[in-house]
This record gives C-alpha cells, sequence and structure tokens, in this order.
C-alpha cells in the first residue's frame, strides 16, 4: 500500500483505499502511475495529464503486484506499492534518462510539432499574401481597362498620351490602339487647321468628308454657312438666295435670306413670270389676227379698263376687234417685234400685279392690194390671275 494524492482532489489517501475519504471518487483499481513522468492519473483518461504521453497499459498486468505469501524481501521505499506496468524502451521511444524528457513533455516529437507548426504558418502567410497579390492585379487591371475604354472614347490627346505614361505595361494591343487613335487625333487637328488657313468651301467641305466624327464639325459647318451667305448677298438675286436657303435650311442667316428673297420677288420678274406675261398679249393678238371671237377673251377679266373705257366688258373687247376689220380691209396680221418691259408690285401676300410696256405692229392687207404698218405702244396690266386688267394703244406716227 502507498500513500498517493486523490487524482481528483489531491488529498492525500491510500492507493488501496475503495474511495477518496474527501471528495468519494472511486481510487483503487482506477488509478494508474504514468511511466513517463510518475504523476497519478485515472485509467479512464486516454493520456497523462501532466506530459501528455499516453501510457501502454496491459490489461493482465493491471492487478496489484503484492508480495507473495512467503514474506519475500522488497526495498523498504517500496515497500506496500501499487504494482504498476513499466513501459519498455526501444529505438522509437527515447529514454527517460537522455535528457529530453524533463518532465515538462518538450521531447524530440514536440520539437517535431513546433517545427511543423512553424512550416504551416509560412504556408499560411504564403497563401495570404498570394492572394492579396492576385487581388491587386486584378484590380491594377480592372482599372488598365477602365482607363483605356475612357482614352478610346475621348478625342483629348491629352487624356490618351496620359494612358500611355501610366500603362506601359499595359497589352500590347491596347497600346496600339492608343497609339494609333492619339496619331488619328494629331492628323485630325493638322488638317483643321489647314482648312481654316485656306478659307475656302471646299477644304473645309473635305475636312467634314474626312472627319465626319470630327470635334470640328460644327465649327466647319458653321463657317461654310458664313461663306455661303457672304456669296448670296454679294450676288443679291433671287436665285443666290434661294440657292443658301435651300442649302442651309437651319442656316445662320437663313431669315435673312428669306427676307432678302421675299424682297426681291416682290420687285424682280422671273423667266417664268416672262414668259407667262408674253405669253398672255401674245394669244390676245394672235386671236385678233385669226378673228377668234371665243379665246380672245380667255385672258381678259370680267372688268377691264380697256382703251379709255372703265369698266369694260369682254363684249367690248370683241366690238373693238370688229372695228378694226373695216370693209376695205382683207387681213391683218399684228406683231411684237421687241421685248417686254415688266414692272412687278405685291399688292397681297404672295400676290403680285404686273404692269408692261411693249411695242405692237400692225401690218393691213387691203382690198386694192396696199398694206400700210402701224406701229402702237401698248400699256397694260395683268392681275395675280393672269387676267389683264387693263390695256392702253398709242399709235406712234414716224
Amino acid at each position: 500500500m502507498a500513500i498517493i494524492k486523490c487524482p481528483e482532489c489531491g488529498h492525500q489517501t491510500s492507493d488501496k483505499a475503495p474511495v477518496c475519504p474527501s471528495c468519494g471518487v472511486e481510487i483503487a483499481g482506477k488509478i494508474i502511475r504514468c511511466p513517463y513522468c510518475g504523476e497519478i492519473y485515472f485509467k479512464s483518461e486516454v493520456v497523462c495529464p501532466h506530459c501528455h504521453k499516453a501510457a501502454e497499459y496491459n490489461q493482465e498486468n493491471n492487478t496489484q503486484q503484492s508480495q507473495d505469501d512467503n514474506g519475500g524481501n522488497r526495498p523498504d521505499n517500496t515497500a506496500g506499492a501499487v504494482s504498476l506496468p513499466v513501459r519498455t524502451t526501444d529505438a522509437t521511444m527515447p529514454e527517460t534518462t537522455n535528457g529530453n524528457n524533463n518532465g515538462n513533455g518538450n521531447d524530440g516529437n514536440g520539437k517535431k510539432s513546433n517545427k511543423g507548426t512553424l512550416i504551416a504558418s509560412v504556408l499560411i502567410a504564403l497563401m495570404v499574401l498570394g492572394a492579396c497579390l492576385y487581388f491587386y492585379k486584378n484590380a491594377e487591371n480592372d482599372k488598365e481597362q477602365e482607363e483605356y475604354e475612357y482614352a478610346m472614347r475621348s478625342s483629348d490627346p491629352t487624356i490618351l498620351q496620359t494612358y500611355l505614361n501610366n500603362f506601359k505595361d499595359a497589352p500590347e494591343e491596347h497600346i496600339d490602339s492608343i497609339t494609333a487613335h492619339l496619331e488619328k487625333i494629331y492628323k485630325q487637328d493638322q488638317d483643321w487647321t489647314n482648312a481654316l488657313v485656306s478659307g475656302s468651301k471646299a477644304a473645309l467641305t473635305d475636312y467634314i468628308e474626312t472627319h465626319p466624327d470630327s470635334p470640328h464639325r460644327q465649327e466647319a459647318l458653321d463657317k461654310i454657312d458664313s461663306i455661303d451667305w457672304e456669296q448670296a448677298a454679294k450676288l443679291n438675286t433671287a436665285e443666290s438666295y434661294q440657292m443658301y436657303v435651300d442649302a442651309h435650311s437651319g442656316g445662320a442667316h437663313y431669315e435673312e435670306a428669306m427676307i432678302a428673297l421675299k424682297k426681291i420677288k416682290s420687285s424682280e420678274v422671273s423667266s417664268d413670270e416672262r414668259l407667262k406675261i408674253s405669253g398672255i398679249f401674245h394669244n390676245f393678238f394672235v386671236c385678233i389676227n385669226s378673228k377668234d371671237e371665243s379665246n380672245l377673251t380667255t385672258d381678259v377679266n370680267e372688268y377691264i379698263n380697256f382703251l379709255g373705257k372703265q369698266n369694260a366688258t369682254k363684249s367690248d373687247v370683241v366690238s373693238f376687234m370688229h372695228k378694226l376689220y373695216k370693209a376695205d380691209v382683207e387681213s391683218m396680221v399684228w406683231s411684237i417685234p421687241g421685248s417686254y418691259d415688266i414692272r412687278k408690285k405685291e399688292i397681297g401676300d404672295g400676290l403680285y400685279e404686273y404692269d408692261t410696256t411693249f411695242m405692237a405692229e400692225q401690218e393691213i392687207r387691203k382690198t386694192d392690194g396696199t398694206g400700210p404698218v402701224n406701229v402702237f405702244r401698248i400699256n397694260a396690266k395683268v392681275d395675280p390671275d393672269g387676267k389683264i386688267t387693263e390695256l392702253s394703244m398709242t399709235k406712234i406716227v414716224e
């Protein structure tokens, strides 16, 4: 029998006691002495709570080894001690006397454990560092891609050059694209300078066609608009103003051009208008030549100031024709050898009245074979509907 400390409460008791007299925990047959550090602990524990090593416990040697009944000799310092299994030292287990086991559990396995922990820590640190580098690299790539797309959309050479300066390690295709874009902008700026210096419409038009997406496009269009307006104002004709209006419906001088065009149209007789007026009087005198009553008054107003008679009617015009054909007149030919002097006057919004003067010759064939020729100055007016409203004739005496 030996006196031990209760593994539960530390109270001194006999290793043969059924239970600890202090805490009541079972003692006899429930404890074991650690073969490495000598600590007493419960058999139910897997390892020694002091040195954390497992004892190789032999169940067959678990019983108390007592002295034989013949009173065998034992050393005094082991009298009554519990016989515990002793672990045999071999090549795989360090001796307790070799200095590697000093009661602290720091044997060779402990050193290997510390070394393994250090290696694991280094590996974890490397993994963390690798992850940080990975995310940093991704962030850099994302930033480069964003700056690249922004630069490609820009027409500012400073922005493109900044990209090239900041991302020297960018993908080669990105650097090539930015460089080409930058060169295009430089050439575009040079072409714009040349177009401005020339000051010609042709150069500006060519610039727009060559660089349709240029930031100077609107400025070039404005300059072309100004050039066309200067040309129209210099000519100061209906045709020149009409050309400007047709080419620049939203031009800066569109309203000015329309006012000038309207003013000119109110006084300038166009070729179409001349043709219309000459046709009216040509038809009138042809009908007199052929004595065509039905068509004579086609271009005559219902009421006309005719040969000094106010509010004359179409019947008065027909009567005049018959008076020209006296009994001795066999035939008659009226002709208009010269041009028409036509003056235009606006009498309403887009409505014009025409005053015209022209010379007419009357060649008469009489029954006696004579044929005098008379010359008359004709003064007449035509309303916006193309009807003759006034007509007077003055004979020119040679």
